[in-house]
């Protein structure tokens, strides 16, 4: 991985099983906090037919823009001629285990792990409450992320920092 030339945002993509719920919710916070520097997409290995409806709920109710957001696969940014992608995000056990694609440019590639709020059981206030705890746990991560210059750092460093950012 080499970072983005030029001007080029640094491009993340995050991944999941069904891309429904972390992983989206990943892309609309670094899509809000990395502003130009920073370029945000999710897929998901097998991905949901639609996003689950309490990421929509929530990420709404926090202001974010939720009109571009869908489930997609991950081969869309696997494909020829994808946008290239810097870095590789796993945010569940599932997709950190599975045979990725081969990904065009050997993007720089982590785990962030963490529970799935879609599979919260309990009253609606509370499945809402696991959502937004969600939120707040990459929120925290991504911001740490945005501090960082790609650009500054080589592979192994950046690697470590990226690392260390999924233990919090």
């Amino acid at each position: 991985m080499t970072p983005p030339a030029g001007d080029a945002p640094f491009h993340v993509l995050f991944l999941c099983t069904g891309n429904s719920a972390r992983s989206l919710l990943a892309e609309a916070i670094l899509a809000r906090l990395g502003g130009a520097r920073f370029r945000a997409s999710s897929a998901g290995s097998h991905p949901k037919d639609a996003p689950h409806p309490m990421t929509l709920e929530v990420l709404g109710e926090l202001g974010y823009d939720t009109a571009g957001l869908r489930s997609k696969s991950w081969e869309e940014f696997a494909a020829p001629g994808a946008v290239p992608v810097d870095l590789v995000v796993t945010v569940c056990d599932d997709a950190a285990g599975e045979a990725c694609p081969i990904w065009p440019g050997h993007p720089l590639q982590v785990h962030w792990g963490m529970p799935d709020p879609a599979a919260a059981e309990g009253s609606e206030e509370e499945i809402r409450g696991v959502f937004a705890a969600t939120h707040d746990r990459l929120a925290a991560r991504l911001l740490e992320l945005v501090r960082i210059d790609p650009a500054r750092l080589d592979r192994e460093a950046l690697g470590q920092r990226l690392e260390a950012l999924g233990r919090r």
